[in-house]
């Protein structure tokens, strides 16, 4: 195997650069500095490492066009979404430092003290489809809580992780933060050292697979592992509302999101109308590279997605889907926007995380259908709602860890980002969120 990753724009196959590829041997010898640099750095306290944190995401302020342009090439989102994405990381970090700070303050009950300590060194394993946002959110708790942190990000997208880490690290006391690349291999080695904890964002058979690696020490985890989010439309929904939403949802980041809406279910006295406006919202959308005007959908990120993407239109369309918008001969880098209707349990669409621009419809003659049909699904990331007075009453019944009435999923400020079910151990973001970066320590005195 070549010593080098190489990364490539995926509108046209440029290659746009490499990164070295970390040797098992490596990996170990980034641990053995992590843990070793760990001690100093959790004898700072939070309120130093916070500063030293602000100060090192402040570094990367300057450089915000040049990594959303790199952001925006090597994993093929659009400038405004890239820009959006670099600059929520950069901004967002000292935010997000501060409330892990106020989280982990020791509290007391008579005469017992709750404090918070380091694991040690951490294991952060990130994605491809939000590079640096993702990463982001599981850094600033780890390093905050006073971990170590080797940071493997994934091998689409290499090089925006390296750009970042070279303008964050250097400002942080030497070994904190370390970077290696490579794919699974790397990241099996990574899982399997010394490390005291892993935090993890990607697929469910990846996180199976790290729970296994990681038992024999009982490691820590944090993992967050997709979701094939359903969306309920009621008879009494708003149905422009809807149909945006729905539509804005499916096509997002080109459908590349963990809460992306996958599966809707819409009853059947309304179908036809909530389906017209899907179709009408859809058409607005346009796909293409990343520099180019009025585009809201770029490539998927390879030639395997895009794969499994035309593979799901297919095998819907043999089972009895109706395509209203797109076609089942699709080349890539892109899959234009495209509209499923007759979706049924036994296709791929409704079953799996499909991960691409589709807008997959079901009708259904009662709610508990409904409702049944939602959470018939090893996933529970995000779920949402669209009706009147009784969507609450239906939302509440929703096996998700977040759930959206007439909007879509996930909290303001500092809410947890919790999946349920398959879709994650652990969670991230919140006061509680937080604190499962770091030991609870009781101390009677």
């Amino acid at each position: 195997m070549s010593q080098l990753l190489q990364s490539f724009d995926p509108s046209n196959g440029e290659l746009l650069g490499t990164v070295d590829r970390a040797t098992a041997e490596q990996v170990q010898q980034a641990v053995t500095r992590a843990k070793a640099a760990a001690p100093l750095w959790s004898e700072l306290g939070t309120s130093r490492r916070v500063q030293l944190i602000e100060a090192a995401w402040a570094a990367a302020e300057p450089e915000l066009p040049r990594l959303a342009e790199l952001l925006a090439r090597e994993m093929g989102k659009d400038i405004r979404r890239a820009t959006g994405e670099v600059s929520g990381t950069v901004y967002g970090g000292p935010y997000i430092a501060q409330a892990v700070h106020r989280a982990l303050q020791p509290s007391t009950i008579g005469r017992t003290t709750i404090e918070y300590k380091p694991f040690g060194t951490v294991a952060l394993i990130s994605p491809w489809n939000y590079p640096l946002a993702m990463a982001n959110n599981l850094l600033i708790p780890a390093l905050v809580a006073g971990n170590t942190v080797v940071w493997k990000p994934s091998e689409e997208t290499p090089l925006i992780a390296q750009a970042f880490f070279e303008l964050v690290a250097p400002k942080l006391p030497e070994h904190v933060l370390q970077i290696l690349h490579g794919d699974g291999e790397q990241g099996r080695t990574l899982v399997e050292s010394e490390v005291n904890m892993v935090a993890f964002t990607g697929s469910q058979a990846v996180g199976k697979e790290i729970m296994q690696r990681a038992a024999a020490d009982l490691k820590r985890l944090v993992m967050e592992l997709g979701g094939n989010d359903p969306m309920i439309v009621m008879a009494d929904a708003d149905l422009a509302a809807a149909a945006r939403f729905a539509v804005a949802s499916s096509f997002e980041n080109a459908g590349q999101m963990c809460t992306s809406t996958e599966r809707i279910y819409v009853d059947e006295a309304v179908a036809a109308e909530f389906n017209r406006l899907v179709v009408d919202y859809a058409r607005r959308y346009r796909v293409g590279p990343w520099d180019r005007e009025n585009v809201n959908i770029g490539p998927l990120v390879n030639q395997k997605q895009h794969g499994k993407v035309v593979a799901h239109i297919r095998d819907a369309v043999a089972k009895g889907a109706n395509l209203l918008l797109g076609s089942i001969d699709q080349q890539p880098p892109y899959i234009q926007p495209t509209v499923l209707t007759g979706m049924e349990p036994t296709m791929l669409i409704e079953l799996e995380e499909t991960f691409g621009p589709l807008v997959c419809v079901s009708s259904y003659r009662d709610i508990e259908e409904a409702v049944t049909r939602a959470n018939d699904s090893s996933y529970g990331l995000g779920a949402v709602v669209f009706g009147g007075t009784a969507a609450p009453m239906v939302a509440d019944r929703l096996e998700a860890g977040m759930v959206g009435i007439n909007q879509g999923v996930g909290g303001e400020g500092d809410s947890p980002w919790v999946g349920a079910k398959q879709s994650g151990l652990g969670f991230h973001g919140s006061a509680e969120g937080h604190k499962q970066f770091a030991q609870v320590r009781v101390v009677n005195s």
